[in-house]
């Protein structure tokens, strides 16, 4: 007879009393998780107030965290997350972490729940767009620890609080991934969570991976002269994507972080820093024994929208700048220290940013003595695009970095990008060449920091990956060749701001993480 119950409990997505109750904080990891303390009553979230912030300086898209290296659920059918909830703020459900592009944060699907103003403040949504499908506030008069559920019943969710139900929202399919992803914002503390009916929790994945013979990090460092060869990384694919963290770990002796070490994810808010998603970029590489290339301190996109308006903009600099390389301080190998300066259309060749019309050019050689004060044994680049070809733009680098040299600036090296999105943006070997061996003349390491080639045609993606690449590992000051991505899966030439983004054709691996004609070529020119 108590069989027949109990499986009339299943049968109508109630589970038993007795089904294990899973414990989330306890002995799980919340330490790596930005703008979260652990302690002995739970774990204190603070606000980070993180957002997206588009080329125009505007916010576009709230950025909130996501526990990416702590426990995520196992589910499949009805299951039930408790939660107690002291305080006013948000506790997020996602059925994957979101995917950041350069300027888009790619929303997942998800559940959010909230104890905000008195009331159970709950959204949802499904995949498609960046905002929720489903919203609604619940109840009232809700204070001090509240406990709150969220259960997934069918094809709906429902919402308790306090020991009452107060009301459904349909699902549509939050976590057909099998899984659920805990994120967190607001200033509160979560003092409790559990789980009921969840198959299990899936702890962070081991960053160690295996080597492989052939592979192009192999190959680089049997060279005479090893070679960096490497790729920008970002820190939710790595964690949650198995092909895509196999590849990092294989193929690479050098990684640049693509956005997670910027200034509007670093430090969100004046004094507020959150290097959790940096960290695991970094602890990642030193478990396989992975360089990491530090991208970027001092530029005038990926900005806060308050460090746009700060009006003490030279201390704004210096301090994030004195903050950011010190927190990185000996696990980092170099840094682009200045991004993007130029602007050949200008009389003295400069982008006429925000900080240049602070302090003036002046702001160049400042951030570059800041940076040397806060890391002395880094490798400090200025990091430029469309430089590579013969014209203005190459003239009026040139002339910057040798006026540096000659005023004893502490830069070592030149960081070329080699985006090539059109035909005309292909730049011949030899040009290439010239360039590298002029830098040579001033004393100046060169890079290939983050190059792509858009094209449908694969020989010519390859030709251009493969001579590029060659020059790099016969020049003596080349030290690094940085494609930016390697799978087409989650490149930047996407076409975002949609759902789903379409995958761009830039990069050496297709969007199944398979080998294009351009891996092909770079392994032959490391022969």
């Amino acid at each position: 007879m108590l069989r027949i119950f109990a499986a009339l409990l299943l049968a109508a997505g109630t589970p038993p009393a007795t089904q294990a109750q899973l414990d989330l904080l306890a002995g799980q990891d919340w330490a790596h998780f930005a703008g979260a303390t652990q302690t002995p009553d739970g774990v204190q979230i603070r606000p980070l107030d993180r957002w997206i912030v588009a080329t125009n300086g505007q916010r576009s898209q709230p950025n909130p965290p996501v526990n990416l290296l702590g426990p995520r659920l196992l589910v499949n059918g009805t299951f039930q997350v408790d939660a107690t909830m002291s305080g006013s703020g948000y506790l997020q459900l996602y059925g994957s972490p979101p995917i950041i592009y350069d300027e888009w944060r790619q929303e997942p699907p998800s559940v959010r729940v909230g104890v905000v103003d008195g009331r159970l403040d709950v959204a949802v949504w499904n995949g498609k767009g960046d905002k929720p499908v489903q919203a609604k506030k619940f109840g009232a008069g809700l204070a001090g620890d509240v406990a709150v559920r969220v259960k997934r019943s069918g094809s709906a969710f429902e919402f308790s609080a306090g020991g009452r139900q107060l009301g459904t929202l349909p699902d549509p399919g939050v976590f057909s991934s099998g899984q659920v992803w805990f994120g967190a914002d607001g200033s509160w503390r979560l003092k409790s969570l559990t789980a009921t009916g969840a198959a299990g929790i899936r702890k962070a994945p081991d960053w160690k991976q295996k080597t492989v013979p052939g592979s192009l990090r192999s190959r680089a460092e049997a060279l005479p002269r090893k070679v960096g060869v490497g790729s920008a990384v970002a820190v939710a694919p790595l964690v949650a994507d198995d092909a895509y963290r196999a590849t990092a770990g294989e193929q690479f002796n050098l990684i640049t972080a693509e956005n997670d070490m910027k200034p509007q994810f670093v430090q969100p808010t004046r004094g507020v820093f959150a290097f959790e998603e940096a960290d695991a970029i970094v602890d990642f590489a030193r478990a396989n024994t992975i360089a990491v290339h530090a991208h970027t301190l001092v530029w005038f996109e990926a900005l806060p929208t308050w460090m746009r308006s700060a009006p003490d903009k030279k201390t704004v600099m210096t301090d994030h700048i004195k903050a950011v390389a010190g927190h990185f301080k000996g696990r980092v190998t170099e840094w682009d220290v200045v991004n993007e300066p130029m602007n050949e259309d200008n009389s003295d060749g400069l982008e006429h940013n925000l900080w240049y019309q602070a302090m003036g050019a002046d702001y160049i050689a400042q951030a570059f003595r800041a940076a040397r004060s806060a890391d002395p044994n880094a490798v400090l680049y200025l990091n430029e695009y469309g430089a590579e070809q013969e014209g203005p733009r190459w003239k009026a680098l040139y002339a910057l970095v040798k006026k540096l040299r000659q005023d004893g600036v502490p830069i070592d090296g030149v960081g070329l990008q080699s985006h090539e999105y059109e035909a005309g943006d292909r730049v011949p070997a030899e040009t290439f060449r010239k360039h590298v061996r002029a830098l040579n003349d001033l004393g100046l390491k060169v890079r290939v920091s983050e190059m792509d080639v858009v094209t449908s045609d694969q020989s010519v993606q390859a030709k251009q990956f493969g001579e590029r690449l060659a020059v790099c590992r016969q020049e003596t000051n080349c030290t690094g060749f940085t494609s930016w991505g390697f799978t087409d899966r989650y490149g930047s030439t996407a076409t975002t701001n949609r759902y789903p983004a379409i995958p761009g054709n830039a990069l050496p691996w297709t969007s199944s993480i398979t080998p294009k004609k351009a891996h092909t070529a770079m392994v032959d020119a490391l022969r």
